[in-house]
């Protein structure tokens, strides 16, 4: 028996429609944090999941297709940077795990919760430290809403390409800060964070142009 099928056991009646929910960046200084919602498939079992962080970019890919694929429901939601400087990041990511569940076509009664905490909603859930790597469905959820960020990042970079956000996805590495005191602040950085709200109280220039 599985970690995953003894946790079900444990937190799931028998009849429980189980969603797994996680979100992708919380702390990235641009681009919006996504989350993502995965009921699973009993029958079909898909093998290598665990927290996204722990499989190459190659893998997550692979596995996201497969979970598209054969879960029985999935969505991915997020909330934009202004959401986030206007609610706080934490707010931010419980909404966009809220959007994602209820985005999905298969309506859960249970929602497993990557993380300590659960976002307000009618519905049962459970919060669970490290859940992205004990249940699969979590896993699965980790994966959609990473690489789904991962591609928004993309997409950021090909709009601003200076700021080499296909390099570091926005988060706050040595080649993102010097970046950002060499072009300023774009629209999609989150004014909010340390970093970036530092450089729009100096004489910086606070906007980029691109």
């Amino acid at each position: 028996m599985t970690t995953t099928s003894l946790f079900v056991v444990e937190y799931g009646l028998p009849d429980d429609v189980i969603c797994g929910v996680d979100e992708a960046g919380r702390g990235p200084l641009a681009g919006p944090v996504f989350a993502a919602a995965v009921i699973l498939d009993p029958a079909f079992f898909i093998a290598g999941l665990r927290d996204s962080k722990k499989l190459s970019e190659k893998r997550r890919d692979a596995l996201a297709i497969e979970i598209k694929a054969h879960a029985l429901s999935w969505h991915i939601a997020q909330c934009s940077e202004a959401e986030i400087d206007t609610l706080n990041i934490l707010q931010a990511t419980m909404l966009a795990m809220r959007r994602a569940i209820d985005g999905l076509s298969l309506r859960p009664t249970l929602a497993l919760i990557d993380g300590n905490r659960c976002p307000v909603m009618d519905l049962r859930a459970q919060a669970i430290v490290q859940g992205d790597d004990k249940v699969a469905a979590i896993s699965a959820a980790s994966i959609l809403a990473k690489t789904a960020r991962d591609e928004a990042l993309l997409t950021l970079h090909q709009q601003y390409p200076h700021y080499a956000f296909d390099q570091h996805k926005g988060y706050p590495t040595a080649l993102h800060l010097q970046r950002l005191r060499q072009h300023g602040v774009s629209p999609v950085h989150r004014t909010s964070y340390a970093p970036v709200r530092a450089l729009l109280s100096t004489d910086h220039p606070a906007r980029t142009k691109a």
